[in-house]
């Protein structure tokens, strides 16, 4: 093995590219050293991906005090990185290699018709049940949207889908469209 000391490394002749190694090197950057960047990185870090975001192609209908499965049935414009979200079953499933800290979303905006009622909204995962719930006055004009957000480590093949449950008294409808209605997530950190 040889030692190349030197200050600085500048391209021959003008400016362009500076290769260093070649397909299958591994460039060993020792503990404490500090890279220091003043220019544009390009290719480091998380991307955000696999990411997903889907919606409802028409109203759905939830039955009074029933645990439902929200049929998100349409990816919104397409927006599926890997191809995750199967609108057959409602579900999405961590790609292959792509296991990692994922940050999850819902809303699910329902006519609501009565005030002082119920709504849970709920992440069904291979880890079992995670959600939020929203309670409270709700006003019998306008509806109610119920949110819930998580963070879950996740493996690949690992699977997320939704379900909801309300005491309005009677079966309550969605909306549809992304506007109210959505259920989309992203991974935030890939496994080290």
């Amino acid at each position: 093995m040889s030692t190349l000391k030197v200050d600085t490394i500048l391209k021959r002749t003008g400016t362009g590219t500076i290769t260093l190694g070649q397909s299958g090197d591994t460039l060993d950057i020792p503990s404490g050293v500090t890279i220091a960047n003043s220019g544009t990185a390009t290719g480091f870090g998380e991307t955000n991906t696999p990411a997903f975001l889907t919606k409802m192609s028409s109203v759905q209908a939830i039955a009074n005090t029933t645990d439902v499965t929200l049929q998100f049935n349409s990816t919104s414009d397409g927006f599926d990185t890997d191809s995750g979200f199967n609108t057959g079953t409602y579900t999405y499933t961590i790609p292959s290699g792509k296991g990692g800290k994922y940050f999850m979303y819902c809303g699910v905006y329902l006519h609501s018709q009565a005030d002082n009622k119920f709504v849970a909204l709920k992440f069904v995962t291979t880890h079992g049940l995670k959600g939020e719930v929203y309670t409270g006055s709700i006003n019998a004009d306008l509806g109610v949207t119920a949110t819930a957000q998580m963070i879950q480590n996740f493996n690949a093949g690992d699977t997320i889908y939704m379900r909801i449950y309300h005491n309005f008294g009677g079966s309550r409808n969605t909306s549809s469209g992304i506007q109210n209605t959505y259920f989309g997530g992203f991974r935030i950190a890939s496994w080290v």
